[in-house]
């Protein structure tokens, strides 16, 4: 596994890593399915196979990190030698957990471990500044995203219709660490 190197982002990043492959491509999704019975509405989901593969386009404009990329309370460059392969961006919610507003890795460098470091760095930042819960809204087509949060001890916490700007549904994980 190759080296990784996460620090703080500065301004000389930001061209290059609005240059990175955001989209991906997924073969998965969960299929909602809600049932309104008299005093109870309930709502499932249940993990389908697309019948071929789907571009995934990243929910937000790339090129918008340059606008807010300092207004974030933590923002993160990982580098693998000394070529930028991905960033996290998160914010602060009422100092008391810390919502995952952007994790992107560059196509060459996914799976190889640059997501994971990118949210332990998160969250060793976050512990340091004394808060312990970390949030992440996931694409309910981004299987990779998923799995990922999966590995790593997240646990799902909800979802909500329409949260990204393309009209996605969301998935909420959540992390308590100490």
């Amino acid at each position: 596994m190759p080296s990784i190197d996460i620090r703080p982002a500065v301004s000389n990043d930001i061209p290059a890593l609005i240059q990175l492959t955001h989209s991906s491509e997924t073969s998965h999704t969960w299929q909602m399915n809600n049932v309104y019975d008299e005093g109870q509405i309930q709502a499932s989901f249940r993990r389908i196979r697309l019948p071929r593969p789907y571009l995934l386009e990243y929910p937000r404009v790339p090129s918008a990190i340059a606008d807010c990329w300092n207004k974030k309370d933590l923002f993160l460059v990982a580098r693998i030698e000394n070529q930028r392969s991905g960033y996290l961006a998160l914010e602060i919610i009422e100092r008391q957990s810390a919502r995952v507003t952007d994790l992107v890795v560059d196509e060459p460098f996914r799976k190889q471990g640059v997501a994971t470091a990118l949210l332990l760095s998160a969250q060793d930042w976050l512990r340091s500044n004394g808060i312990y819960r970390m949030l992440l809204a996931l694409p309910i087509k981004n299987e990779a995203a998923i799995a990922l949060a999966e590995k790593l001890g997240y646990a799902y916490s909800g979802f909500m219709d329409g949260f990204f700007g393309n009209r996605e549904i969301a998935f909420f994980y959540s992390y308590t660490f100490r």
